[in-house]
């Protein structure tokens, strides 16, 4: 009898069957590096618990960060090196054995990562001579010997992984590493077997999975992520992405993982501007294609939206990396109808991906515990405390609700009518409306965990002095007026009025200051029509995809389109250096080619001189300027707002002082919540 459909999401949990095994269901747990890898024995058993409270939390399968098969193929020289060896089985075997241990039905497969030319190290290879953009060091043109080396090295490595427990291996053929170059005339200008014709150019991948399948056998998972859609002008053409996924098949790939861009491609494929499930349907277009099973990838983040693309056919599994660094129980809160319960993610990048760039141990804003499973953990308190937490942004709420979560009493106050804080204003900028399911989630959490909130209820010291065991300050952060003669006119505004909309921007904007809430503004200000983060379409038109004729790349003649806001708008700041310099490096490039786009004109090394009728002066290159605008929003930083936690903490014990209000710079809420989980399971 065939089992009955999941009542919530049926086809997100129907199982899939392999033929020599089966998925129990289509959430994959797609790759990302954390950084751990690198750390050796420590770093593998810290590996195993992050990997475990995943397939505890029920997803059917997972794919580890990159592994490199060789020393040449490192992304970055390590001194554990690369997985080539049988000294490093039981390295891996931890990780495995934890997994399996956890949920028996459980896949887990190693991805075979071979940087190529974006290898950090001292030899790094490619097919021909012809650095990265984003690598410095010109990698060495591939000898007959180098090629046949480096096959080997990928069956070495596929087979370690099987002795050491793996399900299957995941071969990455995209994103401007080794075996994607190999396909591209611009990075292969070889004249032999290897080069030349795009039969020619596909031989080295096609040897790669051949060699691969030979040496784990046909009992093993061998995943062949194609590099579908680079969104470069001089990526591959449609029907070569074909070509390329039916021989792949052929050579014996048991599912195909579809891969839409290059590192150094100038379109946003990861960040919170995306549209949900934005590159499905190329996905969709390939399936028609090919026999085996196919996997998509790329902003699908909570189980609605990955229910929707099985449904309309467009993959047989969807891959959700950083949502399973958010939430390890997102595939049993799905399978158990609680979606309201789901700390979803919000492709913010701060403390994921922005971390891997950065060589720092990855970890998640709304989850700190993400690849820290073996030292931040929330026990139940042995002594139940009463706590009172002051403020409800994002380090107050992570204190609260971890608070309550371990059994403490706690209650809330909020001196606004809402909880979130800074997110308000983050929601309410195109492309950062994700903001808004954190608020979701932690007021849900607030109520599983009946923290007593407070709003509309501002405190004083007296409140506080008794009856509390712990008292949290987290009252965030004030805007800073700087000291600029003219600063009171009426043209000037504060960031919050123009994010809430309590005043409108004229017609000539100077936005004072260049840090993240700047960028913000100026987005806002520059913007008009739908934003792109909410129709696929507009997505596509402002960063110049045609996903429906697929020109190489995705974007090879296609011209973006951006709809601007009939206003001129200049974003100024103190500091010489480039404006947007110190934004993140996965996502900073994005906003300042959106901002590029709209016109807005982008000054640095600004001296304020004064503000009148006239407009805003400045000095620039010892030429005073004056800027005819009649609004000046002020985005200059911000101050701690902390004379409650000082006068808290000369009366009594047990005064804590967490988030902006312990440090107002940039206004961080990565720091912010992580102070907040740290603190609370500290009580």
């Amino acid at each position: 009898m065939a089992p009955h459909p999941h009542p919530h999401f049926p086809h997100l949990f129907a199982p899939l069957d392999l033929g020599f095994t089966q998925l129990k269901n289509r959430i994959l747990m797609g790759s990302m590096h954390t950084g751990l890898e690198e750390l050796g024995p420590e770093g593998f058993e810290r590996m195993a618990a992050y990997y475990a409270e995943r397939a505890r939390g029920g997803v059917g399968m997972i794919i580890t960060g990159g592994t490199a098969p060789n020393r040449a193929s490192e992304l970055a020289a390590t001194p554990h090196g690369p997985f080539d060896s049988e000294a490093q089985v039981p390295w891996h075997r931890q990780v495995t054995d934890a997994v399996h241990g956890a949920a028996p039905a459980c896949h887990i497969c190693l991805q075979i990562l071979h940087a190529g030319p974006l290898a950090r190290s001292e030899d790094p290879l490619a097919p021909s001579a012809i650095a990265s953009p984003i690598n410095p060091r010109v990698p060495r043109e591939m000898t007959e010997e180098d090629i046949e080396e480096t096959l080997a090295a990928f069956a070495r490595c596929a087979t370690l992984a099987k002795a050491a427990g793996y399900d299957g291996v995941e071969i990455i053929g995209s994103a401007g590493y080794l075996l994607s170059t190999f396909l591209l005339e611009k990075t292969n200008q070889r004249q032999d077997r290897w080069g030349g014709s795009y039969e020619n150019r596909m031989r080295f991948p096609l040897a790669v999975v051949k060699r691969v399948r030979e040496a784990v056998g046909e009992d093993f998972i061998v995943i062949y992520r194609i590099a579908a859609m680079e969104m470069m002008e001089d990526g591959s053409s449609w029907e070569e992405v074909v070509q390329l996924g039916r021989a792949v098949e052929g050579a014996g790939a048991t599912i195909m993982s579809t891969h839409f861009v290059w590192h150094q491609a100038q379109v946003p494929t990861i960040s919170t501007r995306v549209p949900r499930a934005a590159f499905a349907s190329v996905t969709g277009r390939l399936r028609q294609e090919l026999s085996i099973p196919l996997i998509t990838s790329n902003r699908i983040n909570m189980p609605e939206v990955a229910e929707r693309v099985l449904a309309d056919g467009l993959a047989d599994i969807t891959s959700m990396g950083r949502p399973m660094l958010a939430d390890p129980a997102f595939a049993r809160k799905a399978d158990e109808g609680r979606v309201d319960e789901i700390n979803t993610c919000i492709a913010c990048n701060q403390a994921c991906l922005d971390h891997a760039f950065r060589g720092k141990i990855v970890s998640c804003l709304v989850n700190p515990r993400a690849c820290h499973e073996t030292e931040l953990n929330y026990t139940p308190a042995a002594t139940p405390r009463r706590i009172a937490v002051v403020g409800a942004g994002p380090a107050g709420l992570a204190c609260a609700v971890t608070a309550a979560q371990r059994g403490h009493a706690v209650t809330l106050f909020e001196a606004s009518g809402e909880i979130g804080g800074h997110f308000n204003l983050a929601l309410r900028i195109p492309g950062k409306e994700e903001f808004a399911e954190t608020i979701r989630y932690y007021g849900r959490m607030i109520e599983r965990y009946g923290v007593d909130l407070r709003l509309h209820t501002p405190v004083v010291p007296e409140q506080l002095q008794e009856g509390w065991d712990e008292v949290v300050v987290a009252t965030g952060v004030r805007a800073r007026t700087p000291a600029i003669p003219g600063i009171d006119h009426p043209m000037v505004m504060g960031y919050r009025e123009a994010i809430m909309g309590s005043r409108e921007p004229g017609r000539a904007v100077a936005i004072i200051g260049a840090g993240g809430i700047g960028f913000d503004v100026a987005e806002l200000v520059s913007h008009a029509g739908p934003s792109a983060a909410l129709d696929i379409d507009v997505f596509a038109r402002e960063w110049g995809i045609d996903f429906a004729g697929h020109p190489r790349g995705g974007v090879a003649g296609v011209v973006p389109q951006v709809q601007r806001a009939d206003r001129e708008v200049f974003l100024l700041q103190r500091k010489p250096t480039k404006v947007g310099r110190g934004l993140a490096p996965t996502t900073g490039w994005t906003h300042k080619i959106a901002l590029k786009r709209r016109g807005v004109h982008m000054l640095a090394g600004c001296e304020y001189l004064g503000i009148d009728d006239a407009g805003l002066t400045i000095r620039r290159d010892d030429q005073v300027q004056l800027l005819p605008v009649d609004t000046i929003i002020l985005c200059a930083g911000q101050e701690s707002t902390r004379e409650l936690y000082d006068a808290l903490s000369e009366a009594r014990e047990g005064v804590h002082l967490i988030g902006g209000a312990e440090l107002a710079m940039e206004i961080d809420a990565k720091r912010a919540i992580d102070q907040g989980c740290r603190l609370a399971a500290a009580f």
